[in-house]
């Protein structure tokens, strides 16, 4: 082939890719032309933007809903602020630390305890199993709350156990008598007057509990012999036997049920806030204890493991009577029983 036969092979299809080209630009501009067309015709587009920015400032324009009066109480209950005295007690573990470290040294085996894989499974199962269930069937039943507060008083066996549960259960009753019961009780602005009628009625509740705490308080705490012989003088008059029990302890099992039903929480947010109090506590007392800063501490609040450690326990005991209530780690008894031989100590118990 010559190379003008090349050549003229070469210019023809270079005019047909400038020709492809041509053509592609103008269908090009047409399609511009027809779109501009179309959106001069049609302002659906325009529209529906404008009504998509009016919707997002009548979104922003619209006042948020209040929280309902349960879930501010459910704030309070959880928060460690409330003053229940929880920070005295460390549930067993200082004398669990102590008697670790005493070990090592009689063994000579340099183990560290560890907190989140034995101390903190094992005491939320032992508080689970022992107090949960009267929580749950307070909560049920808040009228039931003095013979559910009697059962428990005979269900535990460490003294010192029962005094740590006794105190923070009587700050408690003192804290609903004199802070919640009025908030509880008070008229709502709301036009659910029957509602506000009922929180009232509710708060009568806890009233009869409370006098029996002041009547056995006054007749079993004499300052003196002179005392005591008027207490049971008195008992014997109202004819009852001073050398019986007072008839409530005011353990917090109980009482934390009675009030969480009182205040308005469901009973899964109950059993749930009951244990992660417990949890909150045992970690404040590690942090304490020199265990681990508060950043750690934080650290295992919101883990996963403990989550689920709270979600499995509550479900275990989510159906167990308070007669089946038990101890299910009987070390914890001795832990916090042996707490008081302790040459030193930072906590009550």
């Amino acid at each position: 082939m010559s190379p003008q036969i090349r050549d003229e092979g070469a210019d023809e299809d270079a005019a047909r890719v400038e020709a492809e080209i041509a053509d592609l630009e103008a269908r090009l501009q047409s399609a511009k032309e027809r779109k501009e067309r179309l959106s001069r015709s049609s302002p659906s587009a325009a529209s529906n933007s404008s009504n998509s920015n009016n919707n997002d400032n009548d979104t922003l324009a619209r006042s948020p809903s209040p929280p309902t009066s349960s879930h501010h109480f459910l704030l309070l209950l959880s928060d460690s602020a409330l003053p229940l005295g929880s920070f005295a007690f460390s549930s067993g573990l200082e004398s669990y630390l102590a008697h670790q470290r005493s070990s090592v040294r009689k063994t000579g085996q340099q183990s560290r305890p560890s907190f989140t894989a034995d101390f903190l499974p094992l005491s939320l199962s032992s508080y689970a199993s022992t107090t949960l269930p009267f929580v749950l069937a307070a909560h049920r039943d808040p009228t039931a709350v003095a013979d559910l507060d009697d059962q428990l008083d005979a269900a535990v066996i460490c003294t010192v156990g029962r005094r740590a549960s006794i105190a923070q259960g009587r700050a408690l009753l003192g804290i609903w008598d004199r802070s919640f019961v009025s908030s509880s009780a008070a008229p709502s602005s709301s036009p659910a007057s029957s509602a506000s009628s009922t929180t009232a009625a509710a708060a009568e509740v806890l009233k009869p509990f409370s006098a029996l705490l002041r009547s056995a308080g006054s007749s079993s705490s004499p300052s003196s012999s002179a005392s005591s012989a008027s207490a049971t003088a008195t008992a014997t008059a109202t004819g009852s036997d001073p050398q019986l029990p007072p008839p409530v302890s005011a353990h917090l099992g109980p009482l934390f049920g009675a009030v969480c039903a009182l205040l308005g929480l469901t009973l899964p947010q109950t059993a749930y806030v009951f244990l992660l109090s417990h949890v909150k506590a045992l970690v404040s007392a590690a942090v304490r204890a020199s265990l681990f800063g508060p950043y750690q501490a934080q650290r295992v609040l919101a883990s996963p493991e403990t989550q689920a450690l709270i979600t499995a326990f509550v479900a275990r005991e989510w159906v167990t009577p308070p007669e089946d209530a038990g101890q299910s780690v009987p070390v914890m008894d001795l832990w916090i029983g042996r707490h008081e031989m302790l040459y030193s100590r930072i906590f009550n118990s």
